[in-house]
C-alpha cells in the first residue's frame, strides 16, 4: 500500500453551516450502515478483516460533535450529504477524516492519534468478525483497492458509494485533510469503475460472520484466569461469612451441573420423528408434519455430529443465518426432516419449531462442514412446501413437502414458454438452475412451480434455505403468481428479485398498479410495485418500477425500506421518474395507485394534475418532491 498524503485539517470559514448534536445524531442513526461501509472501504485492508470491521464501527460511533451545539461542528458548504442533509455531510466528513488518519503509519516522533490505535469500543471477546464472502469480482476489487493509497481509496469510494462528482470529491478530500486531492483522483482512475460492487455483502461490516479466536491461546489464558478466580472465590467466601454469600442464585443449578434438557437435545435417539401420513390428519400443515426422509436417517454417528455442531460449531465450520435468525443450539430435541446423501455431501436437516437448521459435510470426512439456519416461524402450507436440500455447479435441489404432487421448472422472464417437469423421487427434485447463483447479465430467472391438492404456486431461490413465495395483485387480495396473467406481470421484473437476495425474504408480491399514456404519442407505460416481506417482520423492501412500451426490463423508479406503502396496511403507492420521449423531450412522469385524486410536484419541478397520473415537461437532471392526495383526503408521499 502506498503511503498516505494527509494534511492538517483546514480551517472552517464563517460561511460554513453549524450542525448541532441532535441533527448529527439523527443522520448517524439513519445512515449508520452506509457510514460504517464507507469507513470499512477507506480503512487499509492491512489491518485485517476483524480489526477493520471493529474500527469501522468505532469511527462511525465517534463521529458526533462534542457538545450540544459546537462551533467545532462545522461542515464545508460544498459537502452535500444524503439529499442535501448537512448533518449527514458532517458525520460523513468525520468518518472519512478519521478513517484516513487510521491508515497513517505510527511514528516515534509524534504521539499517535486515537484512530490509529485499536478501538476501545466496540469489542467482541473470543470471536473474530468478518463480512460475508463475495464473488471473484469483489475479491479482485478489494485487492485493487488495497494497492491504492488511503486518499485514492477514499476518492474511489466517494465516487462509487456516495455518487459524488469529481468536484465534490475534491472538496470532501480537501476538507478531510488530504494535501493533494487531484493526485488521489488520478490514482483512483487506475481501478476500473466497478461501483456497483461496493454495495456487495463482501464490503458490509453490518452483516457479519463470527468465528472463535485462537483456541489454544484462549485455553492457556483461561487456565490462568481460572486460578485467579479460584483465589478470588476463596477470599470472597471468607469475606462473605456468616450469611448466604454475596448473591445466591436460588434454585439455579451450579454452573458445572449437567442440564438434562441440553443433553437430550444432543441425543440422536431422542430426535422427533413424524409418521409419513401425519400431515393428512394434522390441524397444522407446516414443517412440523414433515416425515423424516433420506437414506441416512439411521446413521446415529452422523446425527450426533450434526447435533453437536449445532450446539458448538467449531472454528472450521462455516455458519450462516438469515437476518433475524438466532444461531444458538436447540432448546430440546429437534425434529428430523432429512438425513441422506446429496450429490457428494452428507446432509442433515432439523427443525425446532422456530428454525430450519441444515448441516452438511463432505461424504469423505468432516473437514469443510457447513451449518445454515433459516427462520420459519408461522410458516403456512405454501411456505412450508419446499426447502433447499443442496447446491452444486450452479444448480439447486429441493426437498418438498409430503403433500406436493408435482414439481416443474419455468423461466419467470419467459411467461409464454413451457415449463419443464422435474423428477420428484421421495420428495426430492432433480437439480434445476439456481437463480440466486447466476452471475453477469440477467437473461433468465428460473423458479420452482409446485402443485398439490389445493393449487399451484411459484417459489424462487434467493440464496437461502427457504425459497420465497411469489404472488401478484393488490395488497390484501393477492393471488398466486402461477396464472398466465400473473406470469406476464412478473416477467419484466424478475431480475429485480436479485436486489433482495440473502435478506430473509418470506414472500414477494408484484402489483401492476397503474398504466400511463406517455407524452408525444409514445405509447403506454406500466407501473408495478414489488414488495418483499421478511420472516422477521422488519426489513421489508418496496420497489416502484417503470416499464416503457416494448421494454424487456422494468426500471427501478423509487425504492424504500420498512414502509407500509404497497402493503396490506397501506395499499397505496406513488412514484415518479424522469423520462425522455422519442421526440427528445424530457418529462416528469408520476403515477399513483387507484384512489389517488391528485398529484403535485414541488422543488425543481412545479406541476399539479388531477387524478392518479402526472406528466410535466422538464429538463434533464431536474429533481422534485411528489405528494398525492387520496379520495378520502389523506396525503401520501412519493417513494424515494
Amino acid at each position: 500500500m502506498q503511503p498516505q498524503d494527509v494534511a492538517p485539517r483546514p480551517a472552517a470559514s464563517s460561511a460554513d453551516p453549524v450542525v448541532d448534536v441532535e441533527q448529527a445524531e439523527a443522520a448517524l442513526v439513519e445512515h449508520y450502515p452506509r457510514l460504517v461501509r464507507l469507513a470499512y472501504l477507506v480503512l487499509p485492508p492491512s489491518l485485517g478483516r476483524n480489526r477493520r470491521v471493529v474500527t469501522a464501527h468505532s469511527l462511525a460511533q465517534r463521529a458526533l460533535p462534542r457538545g450540544r451545539a459546537s462551533a467545532a461542528a462545522v461542515i464545508p458548504a460544498q459537502s452535500k450529504g444524503r439529499d442535501g442533509d448537512p448533518g449527514y455531510a458532517f458525520v460523513r466528513l468525520q468518518v472519512l477524516r478519521t478513517a484516513l488518519e487510521a491508515g497513517q503509519p505510527l511514528r516515534f516522533t509524534a504521539l499517535p492519534k486515537r484512530s490509529q490505535l485499536p478501538p476501545l469500543l466496540p469489542q467482541v471477546w473470543g470471536l473474530r468478525l468478518f463480512p460475508r464472502s463475495g464473488g471473484a469480482d469483489e475479491l479482485t476489487l478489494d485487492q485493487r483497492l488495497s494497492a491504492l493509497s488511503g486518499p485514492a481509496r477514499a476518492a474511489y469510494v466517494l465516487r462509487g458509494l456516495e455518487r459524488l462528482p469529481d468536484g465534490d470529491v475534491t472538496k470532501a478530500l480537501s476538507a478531510a485533510g488530504v494535501a493533494d486531492p487531484a493526485a488521489a483522483l488520478r490514482e483512483a482512475d487506475e481501478v476500473p469503475a466497478q461501483y456497483a460492487l461496493l454495495g456487495s455483502p463482501e464490503f458490509d461490516p453490518c452483516a457479519l460472520h463470527a468465528r472463535p479466536t485462537d483456541l489454544m491461546r484462549r485455553r492457556q489464558h483461561g487456565k490462568a484466569a481460572l486460578a485467579a478466580a479460584a483465589a478470588l472465590a476463596v477470599c470472597g467466601a471468607l469475606l462473605g461469612l456468616p450469611g448466604d454469600g454475596w448473591a445466591p442464585d436460588g434454585a439455579a443449578a451450579p454452573v458445572y451441573a449437567q442440564n438434562p434438557a441440553a443433553e437430550a437435545a444432543l441425543d440422536p435417539a431422542k430426535l422427533t420423528r413424524v409418521a409419513p401420513t401425519a400431515w393428512e390428519s394434522a390441524a397444522r400443515t407446516d414443517f412440523s408434519v414433515w416425515p423424516a426422509r433420506g437414506d441416512l436417517t439411521g446413521d446415529k454417528a452422523l446425527l450426533r455430529r450434526a447435533l453437536a455442531v449445532w450446539a458448538r460449531p467449531g472454528e472450521s465450520v462455516q455458519v450462516s443465518a438469515t437476518p433475524g435468525t438466532p444461531s444458538g443450539g436447540p432448546a430440546g430435541p429437534p425434529q428430523l426432516l432429512y438425513a441422506g446423501t446429496v450429490d457428494s455431501a452428507h446432509v442433515v436437516i432439523l427443525y425446532d419449531g422456530l428454525r430450519i437448521a441444515r448441516y452438511a459435510e463432505p461424504a469423505d470426512g468432516t473437514k469443510g462442514a457447513a451449518l445454515d439456519f433459516a427462520r420459519v416461524d408461522g410458516a403456512d402450507r405454501t411456505e412450508a412446501s419446499a426447502l433447499v436440500l443442496g447446491r452444486a455447479d450452479g444448480n439447486v435441489r429441493y426437498l418438498t413437502a409430503p403433500w406436493v404432487t408435482k414439481a416443474v421448472e419455468r423461466d419467470l422472464m419467459k411467461p409464454n414458454a413451457g415449463a419443464m417437469d422435474l423428477d420428484l423421487a421421495k420428495g426430492i427434485t432433480a437439480p434445476m438452475a439456481g437463480a440466486a447463483q447466476q452471475t453477469g447479465a440477467c437473461t433468465s430467472w428460473n423458479v420452482l412451480q409446485l402443485t398439490d391438492a389445493t393449487g399451484t404456486r411459484l417459489l424462487t431461490d434467493l440464496g437461502e434455505l427457504i425459497p420465497a413465495h411469489l404472488t401478484t395483485g393488490r395488497p390484501g387480495s393477492t393471488k398466486e403468481a402461477s396464472g398466465a396473467e400473473a406470469l406476464r406481470t412478473w416477467a419484466p421484473y424478475a431480475c429485480s428479485l436479485g436486489a433482495v437476495r440473502s435478506a430473509g425474504v418470506r414472500s414477494v408480491n408484484a402489483w401492476a398498479y397503474a398504466d400511463q399514456s406517455l407524452p408525444d404519442a409514445s405509447g403506454t407505460a406500466h407501473w408495478v410495485c414489488t414488495r418483499a416481506e421478511t420472516w422477521r417482520g422488519g426489513g421489508t423492501r418496496v420497489l416502484a418500477q417503470f416499464q416503457t412500451p416494448g421494454g424487456t426490463y422494468g426500471a427501478v423508479a423509487a425504492k424504500a425500506e420498512n414502509v407500509a406503502a404497497c402493503g396490506p396496511k397501506d395499499p397505496n403507492v406513488l412514484a415518479g421518474v424522469l423520462w425522455k420521449s422519442e421526440a427528445g423531450g424530457w418529462y416528469l412522469l408520476a403515477a399513483g395507485s387507484r384512489g389517488t385524486s391528485s398529484i403535485s410536484a414541488t422543488g425543481g419541478i412545479k406541476a399539479t394534475a388531477q387524478g392518479g397520473q402526472l406528466a410535466a415537461r422538464t429538463q434533464q437532471g431536474a429533481q422534485a418532491e411528489l405528494k398525492g392526495t387520496l379520495a378520502d383526503g389523506r396525503t401520501i408521499s412519493g417513494l424515494r
